[in-house]
């Protein structure tokens, strides 16, 4: 923060696996992983946490980095001169040879960092979840409240529960209850008996209160050393958690349609609904907010291009592209190619990927480096795809990086 408010360390929880993303997390990190045609996952909390003035953050990595690495080195460069950084932190085994047993011991293991930064509170966020928010007025119910955590909070269906940690919030609607990891059947709220609260994977600690709750969670034999599954339910047992309902939250720019909106793409067909509300005539999420920006560098390119057969519609389509064929309700990051005669349609397409002359995509994430041949079809042919590529349980269809197409 700026000098004159409070101290705060931010720290990004970014070594995640990603499994349910495969293939699109085969070669990088989940928060490495390309959205909205040139952003990283990662971009949008670091976007909200450098917004919001906090200007010293960590990012924990672990799971194949390199990609995530690079990406925050090259592009999250902040003012030396004014002792501001975002750095990606390796797991170190400082504690030991091992690696992080969950994302509390990530923390563990990483408290040199906190220690060296001595800061009042830590902001510990998620890194792969595109939403908008402004930490600040999450912090200052956090000091209000004198307790030792809030968590930030979403209503969602209760059908849902069992993909969250789940708080229950007191009577009061602002001390946390009881907290949930992924349950299968909770209680409901008082008012909406249809919806929970969900957690966000934000939180701001007390530094003092949580460096004792990770010291009491190291000393547990039977704890699964997680921010969702231990730390929060201890010190929810404690009478020191906090609430903070997400639609209280209001940043600069924002729309009525776009205001409390927070998704978590952490599945293929989760990763795909995101970027259809990117296109929509009024979208559900909007990039172009230039109050409240979200950064990232997309690299020295030329402009789109479409030539005189070339045209999209309802689509995002990025610099570098060249558009020969036909693209609808679809996102194309940098250096896409649509030849001649191609259509694409309902389709994400990443860096690089070549769509040949008279081929067909349809409701596909084709990964970077991908190159459809000359007459192919994505999308056609369902039994085709369930034998040759990944289809998500909608039927959405995903190649890896620089997968062969017949």
């Amino acid at each position: 923060m700026r000098r004159g408010g409070p101290s705060v360390l931010g720290i990004v929880l970014a070594g995640g696996e990603g499994k349910r993303l495969m293939p699109l997390t085969a070669d990088r990190a989940k928060p490495a992983v390309t959205f909205g045609g040139t952003y990283r996952l990662v971009d949008f909390v670091l976007s909200n946490l450098v917004n919001a003035d906090i200007l010293r953050i960590c990012v924990l990595t672990q799971y194949k980095s390199h990609s995530l690495d690079r990406h925050i080195t090259t592009t999250w460069r902040m003012s030396s001169l004014l002792g501001n950084y975002v750095t990606p932190v390796p797991a170190q085994q400082r504690l030991g040879p091992r690696w992080f047993l969950g994302s509390a011991d990530a923390i563990l293991q990483s408290l040199n960092l906190v220690y060296d930064e001595q800061p009042e509170y830590v902001a510990v966020f998620g890194a792969d979840h595109v939403y908008r928010m402004d930490p600040r007025q999450m912090l200052a119910r956090h000091i209000d409240s004198g307790a030792g955590v809030t968590v930030a909070g979403i209503r969602v269906p209760r059908s849902e529960s069992s993909s969250f940690g789940v708080i229950t919030p007191g009577t009061d609607g602002q001390t946390v209850d009881r907290f949930l990891e992924k349950p299968a059947d909770p209680p409901g709220l008082q008012d909406a008996p249809d919806c929970v609260f969900a957690s966000m994977g934000n939180y701001i600690f007390t530094t003092k209160a949580l460096i004792e709750a990770l010291q009491r969670d190291a000393e547990d034999g039977d704890s699964v050393h997680d921010m969702g599954g231990s730390i929060l339910p201890q010190l929810t047992d404690r009478g020191e958690a906090a609430l903070y309902d997400f639609s209280d939250n209001h940043v600069p720019g924002e729309t009525t349609r776009d205001q409390g909106y927070w998704r978590d793409v952490g599945t293929l067909d989760a990763y795909y609904d995101a970027h259809m509300d990117l296109i929509a005539e009024r979208p559900a999420f909007n990039l172009y907010n230039r109050t409240w920006p979200i950064y990232t560098s997309s690299g020295q390119l030329s402009p789109a291009r479409f030539n005189a057969s070339g045209m999209a519609s309802e689509s995002i389509i990025s610099a570098g592209c060249l558009i020969r064929g036909q693209v609808t309700r679809s996102v194309l990051s940098p250096g896409v190619v649509v030849d001649p005669g191609a259509v694409v349609q309902g389709s994400i397409l990443h860096d690089n990927v070549h769509v040949g002359r008279g081929a067909v995509v349809r409701g596909a994430i084709l990964d970077k480096n991908v190159q459809v041949p000359p007459g192919a079809t994505i999308g056609v042919n369902p039994d085709r795809d369930q034998e040759l590529y990944t289809v998500s349980k909608a039927g959405v269809i995903a190649l890896g990086k620089g997968q062969q197409v017949p």
